[in-house]
């Protein structure tokens, strides 16, 4: 019972470590950039999530950014 449950939380967090790995830093590191989110989560999901990360640190703000 209490290996079950173990398994259970371990395998829920890991899920939720992964999810956030490739989809949600991503995502939230383009939208800050002013960078289209769907294509760095594509980026991530398709090459490597550390990749995407390193792209988005290296090439910082669009310049080309509207601001409200």
């Amino acid at each position: 019972m209490i290996e079950g449950l173990f398994f259970l939380i371990f395998g829920l967090a890991a899920l939720y470590f992964t999810l956030w790995i490739f989809i949600l830093l991503p995502a939230r590191m383009a939208e800050a950039r002013g960078r289209s989110a769907f294509g760095w989560v594509l980026l991530s999901i398709f090459f490597s999530p550390i990749l995407a990360c390193l792209l988005l640190w290296l090439l910082g703000n669009n310049p080309n950014r509207q601001t409200d």
